[in-house]
C-alpha cells in the first residue's frame, strides 16, 4: 500500500546531477518516438514541397514546423534530467505532452497547403502548457529553486499567449513574428536560470539527445526508403540502386560521425549546455531533411519531379552539409586537434560541390566514407575538451 501511495504522488524535487546509472526511462523512449510522427510528417511535406518546386516555401515550412518540435522536445528532455519523479501525475502530463505532438503533426499538412498554423499552435500550446503544470509542481516542492520554477512558467504562458495571438495577425506579419516569438522562447530558460539553476544530469542528457538523434537518422532512412520503393514502379532501375546504396552510405556516416564519441564531458557549466543544446537543433533538422532529399532524387531520377538534377542534388548536398558544420563546431572542435578538425570543413565545401558532378549523391556517400576514415585513422586524438 506504502509504494502505490508513493507511486501516486511523489514530490517534484530536485535530482542529483550525480545519480550513478543515469539512464532514458521507458516513459522518455515513448516520448521520442511519438514525436518522431511528427518530424517525419515535416519531413514528408518538405519532399513535396522541394519535388513541386516550391522550394523557398518548403524549406521555410519545415524549419518553423521543425522548431516547434525540437523546441517542445528540448523542453521536456531538460526538465526530466532535472526532475523526473515518475508518479503518476507526472506520467499522466507527459501523455499530454505527446497528444500535443500528435496534434501538431495532424496540422503539418494544411500548414504546407494552405499555410495555415492553427492545429499545428493548438498541439504546440498543449504541449508548452503541460510544461507550465510541471513546473508549477516544481514551485511548491523545490523551494531552493522556487524562484526559478516560477519564471519558467510564466514565461512560458505567456509566450504561448503569444503565439496564440499570433493567428490573429494578417498574413505578411507571420514570418516576423514567428522569429520574434522564437527569442522569446529560447531567453526563457536563460532568463529563468539566473540565481538557482536546475540540476540537469550531463550523462543523462547526452544520452536523450544521442537517442532523439538517432531515431531521426532512422526516420530519414525509412522515409528514403518508402520514396524508392514508390518510384520503383514496376522495377528497379539502375539508378535507384545507386541511389538506395549511397543514401545507406550517407546516413551510416552520419550515425558514425555523431556517436564518434560522448559529449557529456562537454556539458560543464550552463554556457556550455546552452550553446550545445540549441545547435543541436541544426544537427536534428538536418538529419531528418536528409531523408527528405534522398526521396527527392528518387522522384527526379524516374521523372517524377519539377526540378533539375542540381536542384535535386542539393536536397541533400545542403543538409548533409548542415549536419557536418554544425557537427563540426558542437562536437568535433572541442573534443579533436591536428587532421579531424580541418577534414570536417573540407568535406563540407566538397560536398557543396558534388551536386555538379555527374553521380552527385554516390560523390557525397564517397565523400562522407572518406571523412569516417579520417576519424578512425586519425586516432581522434582528444584536444581540450574543457577550452572554451
Amino acid at each position: 500500500m506504502a509504494d502505490a501511495r508513493t507511486m501516486l504522488h511523489r514530490p517534484m524535487t530536485s535530482r542529483s546531477p550525480d545519480e550513478p546509472h543515469r539512464a532514458a526511462t521507458p516513459l522518455e523512449l515513448f516520448f521520442d518516438l511519438c514525436f518522431v510522427v511528427a518530424v517525419a510528417q515535416a519531413a514528408a511535406q518538405l519532399h513535396h514541397a522541394i519535388g513541386e518546386n516550391h522550394i523557398g516555401q518548403g524549406v521555410l515550412g519545415f524549419a518553423m514546423v521543425f522548431f516547434a518540435i525540437w523546441w517542445a522536445w528540448v523542453n521536456f528532455s531538460w526538465f526530466a534530467s532535472a526532475y523526473d519523479n515518475d508518479d503518476v501525475a507526472y506520467r499522466l502530463t507527459t501523455l499530454v505532452q505527446i497528444a500535443g505532438a500528435l496534434i501538431l503533426a495532424a496540422g503539418v499538412p494544411r500548414a504546407f497547403s494552405d499555410g495555415d498554423y492553427k492545429l499545428i499552435t493548438l498541439g504546440y500550446v498543449v504541449m508548452r502548457l503541460a510544461m507550465v503544470t510541471q513546473w508549477l509542481r516544481v514551485r511548491r516542492d523545490d523551494p531552493p529553486r522556487r524562484a526559478t520554477a516560477t519564471r519558467f512558467a510564466a514565461g512560458i504562458a505567456l509566450v504561448q499567449l503569444g503565439w496564440v495571438l499570433r493567428l490573429l495577425l494578417p498574413p505578411q506579419w507571420g514570418i516576423g513574428s514567428f522569429l520574434v516569438l522564437v527569442v522569446c522562447e529560447l531567453l526563457v530558460p536563460i532568463f529563468a536560470e539566473r540565481g538557482r539553476p536546475t540540476r540537469w544530469h550531463p550523462h543523462h542528457i547526452a544520452e536523450r539527445y544521442s537517442l532523439f538523434t538517432l531515431i531521426v537518422l532512422g526516420e530519414s532512412v525509412l522515409a528514403a526508403t518508402v520514396a524508392i520503393q514508390a518510384a520503383s514502379g514496376t522495377g528497379y532501375t539502375t539508378a535507384l540502386i545507386w541511389l538506395a546504396a549511397a543514401g545507406l552510405v550517407i546516413v551510416f556516416a552520419m550515425w558514425w560521425l555523431y556517436f564518434d564519441r560522448s559529449a557529456h564531458d562537454l556539458l560543464t557549466s550552463f554556457q556550455r549546455a546552452y550553446r550545445w543544446g540549441y545547435g543541436h537543433y541544426f544537427i536534428l533538422a538536418s538529419a531528418a531533411a536528409v531523408g527528405a532529399g534522398l526521396a527527392v532524387v528518387a522522384d527526379h531520377d524516374t521523372h517524377m519531379s519539377h526540378v533539375s538534377g542540381v536542384v535535386a542534388a542539393y536536397a541533400v548536398a545542403v543538409p548533409v552539409a548542415v549536419y557536418l558544420l554544425s557537427l563540426w563546431l558542437l562536437q568535433v572542435c572541442p573534443h579533436h586537434r591536428g587532421l579531424v578538425v580541418y577534414a570536417f570543413p573540407v568535406t563540407v565545401v566538397l560536398v557543396l560541390l558534388a551536386p555538379f558532378t555527374p553521380a552527385p549523391i554516390q560523390v557525397i556517400a564517397v565523400l562522407l566514407a572518406a571523412l569516417v576514415a579520417v576519424v578512425v585513422l586519425a586516432g581522434s586524438r582528444p584536444g581540450p575538451a574543457n577550452a572554451d
